[in-house]
């Protein structure tokens, strides 16, 4: 014998019974039991009606319009007209019946529990009989059998307990007796000794399924629905979620038990004692494996099986000092939660018996808490034991595996991926069986959690990043090119899935949380709503993705003080811009520790060189021991470029106007030429070095007029260029004259730093620096004589986005 549940997606419509037709036509059915659930959503109507025909609203009878409407449409659907009158008038009667008894809810304004069970019970009897005579209709050998008649249980309404004894009796005198191939049964119902029509609980007919398979010996129990079989986790939640192939009686009932939705818990107690193996599968896609569920598997598994979760959970803690040492708190303590019919989901304690905490269903608590300390209520006067302390919003994960126990080291990796993503863990839990590892985390974070555990345990170690792009101009935009070309080698060599999910420049920002196209990006980000600082950083907070990177491409002040919010939201963040490391010491240091703290990446390896890889490499010689006697570099491409094209032939004005257009200048040239931006990048080596240090500190010989300095727009500054050309061909041909060119050199010894322009003579490292190129020389206790030099392209868009990515992709491997 094989049994077949199909639940009410599986039945929802006439199209899908047909489908449902050709399945079990096409199973070997010399012994075939076919349990189904009520059509899709029938049973909701049903208890809608009941509720609102107990509380006298008349409108219970659109309801019951709306069952009947839903079940003759079906039947016009399913069956050719000759064939419509039979069934027709059967369902008619019944749906008379349920009226009368919603009537009477009406009358007294009252729903009883055995009412309601009554009532909902009309559901799986109607679904069944129309089912049963349309396989007749399409030739089946086929017979349609009451359920109430074959299980039987107590008086419990609502979720009754089988009575197995009798079950047993009952089910062998028909099956015996029986010569269909196949018979047709509702699942969920079942009536008591004095037959009074009960219900298993909501997803009993699964239950139902279990039960016949069990007392029949049968060779399988197949549960079809609407996906294909148990996933690794929540496909609805994690989109990179897949079947699973194979489980063990024991994971299956924790994956149920921790939200799988697919399989309801109690249906594998019948089954299990048994060794009938469970197969779920897919209605819709029939050929497809599904999950076969048998005794415990091999060796050969996944550590981990699946990860699942339940939401709406509260917390409940019971502490004190009067707890320590005393016995019988606990029992009391869980004694007054079954009084109350609250079903304990988790149980940790501490091992100082100073308090105890359980996780339970978020709409248990407000009905629990003052019976709890009315229980303790003596204690809690003596100070012994504190009221009891209530939490909600909060939500349970869990990663299930029967190998778990092998394997060491797991909790510790759940707990620190777990970390990384800043998911707080309110309470955890561990059976002693070691094949459920569970934690408490606030219901916000699920989504982020279950994603950030199932690509550490199942995607094969592809890591997804999410970035949020503040900033698309000459620098944003060479980057979001950058990552289109790259994300394929990204993927498919760094094992990076590299998402660009929010973007904004000074006027506008768009977001997608699935990832903005970047073969369009322009126009998305023009058709988005306006910029705000605020509301871009509470939306990257409320999307709450793991993984998630915060780029700033601006040379803004304002961007740059919001970097603490994100690294303290465990948001990683990384920038071009150098105003926050070149900011006080205490801020510089405050966004460093916040970085440590909340185990969130700061880069800003282009805030000095660009793309050149000189923060890093200092990174590395101090991490390994090294210390830093003495830093020489050309920091300023933008500098280094106008003092290369400048001579007696040019114009300086001239020059300095090339460089802007050509991207190798902030917006603001003054900026550049005023000497603050390579005080910055020195300041930032130093502080990198170790050292305290203020923009303050450092000693700035401008070589502009102070009138240039002053000025207070890009217009008046290029006038005033032109006003002292002589003093800049002087410069220029005074160095001519000593055989050297013009740097602007920054450089750092002994606790001091000075930033100006310098005659670099012949044979010097920084002579022949040509265009934009920066370079830098250590000189370190390992390299006191020949100093280590980084040198190349130190400025421009392409080489400055190549940076940007070069921290990404070091986060990636974090």
């Amino acid at each position: 014998m094989k049994v077949l549940k199909f639940g009410g997606t599986s039945v929802a419509n006439a199209k899908n019974i047909e489908q449902v037709k050709n399945i079990v036509a096409q199973t070997e059915n010399n012994g075939l039991v076919t349990v189904v659930s009520a059509f899709g959503g029938i049973t909701d109507l049903l208890l809608q009606a009941a509720e609102k025909a107990a509380a006298n609203d008349i409108s219970y009878s659109k309801l019951v319009e709306e069952l009947e409407a839903r079940h003759i449409a079906t039947i016009k659907e399913l069956f050719p007209i000759n064939a419509q009158s039979a069934v027709l008038s059967k369902v008619k009667s019944e749906l008379n019946h349920l009226e009368n008894l919603l009537e009477g809810a009406f009358s007294i304004g009252e729903l009883t529990p055995k009412l309601s069970d009554k009532i909902v019970s009309y559901g799986e009897l109607l679904s069944s009989y129309i089912i049963s005579r349309y396989f007749l209709e399409e030739g089946l050998d086929v017979c349609f059998k009451d359920s109430r008649e074959l299980i039987q249980t107590n008086e419990q309404y609502g979720r009754a307990t089988v009575d197995f004894k009798a079950t047993d009796k009952k089910c062998s005198e028909f099956f015996e007796g029986n010569t269909a191939k196949i018979i047709v049964m509702g699942g969920f119902i079942a009536s008591s000794e004095n037959g009074n029509t009960t219900t298993l609980g909501r997803g009993g007919s699964d239950y139902s399924a279990a039960i016949i398979a069990a007392l029949n010996n049968a060779k399988v129990l197949e549960i079809w629905t609407d996906v294909s079989g148990m996933y690794t986790a929540n496909p609805k939640i994690v989109k990179q979620a897949k079947a699973i192939a194979k489980l063990s009686y024991e994971e299956a009932m924790e994956l149920s038990h921790f939200g799988a939705s697919v399989l309801y818990p109690p249906t594998i107690q019948p089954v299990l004692y048994k060794g009938i193996p469970i197969h779920i599968k897919n209605t819709f896609e029939p050929s497809a494996q599904g999950t076969l569920i048998t005794k415990a598997q091999g060796d050969d598994k996944k550590t981990v099986s699946g990860i699942s979760s339940i939401e709406n959970v509260g917390l409940l803690s019971l502490e004190g000092p009067g707890m320590v040492g005393i016995p019988g708190i606990s029992a009391r303590f869980f004694d007054e939660l079954s009084r109350a019919g609250v079903n304990v989901i988790l149980i940790t304690q501490a091992s100082s018996e100073h308090s105890i905490c359980v996780g339970v269903s978020e709409k248990d608590i407000k009905n629990v808490v003052e019976k709890i300390n009315s229980a303790f209520a003596f204690e809690i006067s003596q100070g012994k034991i504190y009221p009891v302390v209530s939490e909600t919003g909060l939500a349970i994960i869990a990663l299930i595996g029967d190998q778990m126990k092998s394997h060491q080291g797991l909790s510790g990796k759940m707990f620190s991926t777990l970390g990384k993503n800043n998911v707080n863990i309110r309470a955890i839990a561990q059976g002693a069986s070691e094949r459920n590892i569970s934690a408490v985390i606030k219901a916000d974070d699920v989504k982020k959690a279950l994603n950030t555990l199932h690509e550490q345990f199942f995607e094969e170690n592809i890591k997804q990043l999410n970035l949020f792009v503040m900033g698309v101009g000459n620098v944003g935009s060479k980057f979001l090119n950058q990552i289109r070309q790259q994300r394929k080698f990204l993927k498919e060599q760094l094992r990076l899935n590299v998402r660009v999910i929010g973007i904004s420049n000074s006027r506008k920002m768009a977001f997608d949380g699935g990832g903005i196209s970047l073969d369009n990006w322009e126009s998305v980000l023009a058709n988005g709503k306006n910029a705000d600082r605020a509301n871009f950083f509470a939306t990257v907070q409320k999307l709450n993705y793991r993984n998630s990177i915060f780029i700033d491409n601006t040379a803004s002040n304002e961007v740059a003080s919001t970097y603490r919010s994100y690294l303290t939201n465990s948001i990683s963040v990384v920038t071009c811009n150098k105003i926050a490391c070149s900011s006080e010491y205490r801020n510089y240091m405050d966004l460093k520790n916040a970085s440590r703290e909340y185990n969130a990446p700061f880069l800003f390896e282009t805030n000095v060189g660009a793309g050149l890889p000189i923060i890093d490499t200092l990174k590395n010689l101090i991490a390994s021991g090294d210390k830093i006697l003495k830093i020489q570099a050309v920091l300023s491409g933008s500098l280094n470029f106008v003092f290369n094209n400048f001579n007696d032939r040019t114009t300086f004005h001239d020059v300095v106007k090339q460089a802007q257009e050509e991207g190798y200048t902030e917006p603001d040239p003054k900026i550049d030429l005023s000497g603050i931006d390579v005080m910055r990048k020195i300041l930032i080596l130093a502080r990198e070095s170790g050292n305290r240090l203020e923009i303050e500190d450092i000693k700035n010989k401008s070589f502009l007029p102070q009138e240039t300095l002053d000025t207070k727009n890009n217009e008046d500054f290029f006038e005033s260029l032109k006003k002292y050309e002589c003093d800049f061909q002087k410069l220029y041909k005074d160095a001519v004259e000593a055989k050297s060119k013009l740097k602007y050199v920054a450089q750092y010894e002994n606790g001091r730093a000075s930033v100006g322009l310098q005659q670099i003579p012949v044979g010097h490292d920084f002579y022949n620096l040509e265009g934009s190129d920066n370079i830098v020389l250590f000189y370190t206790e390992r390299y006191p004589n020949q100093p280590m030099i980084i040198k190349g392209a130190g400025a421009g868009a392409d080489v400055t986005a190549s940076g940007i990515f070069a921290d990404i992709i070091r986060i990636g491997n974090f």
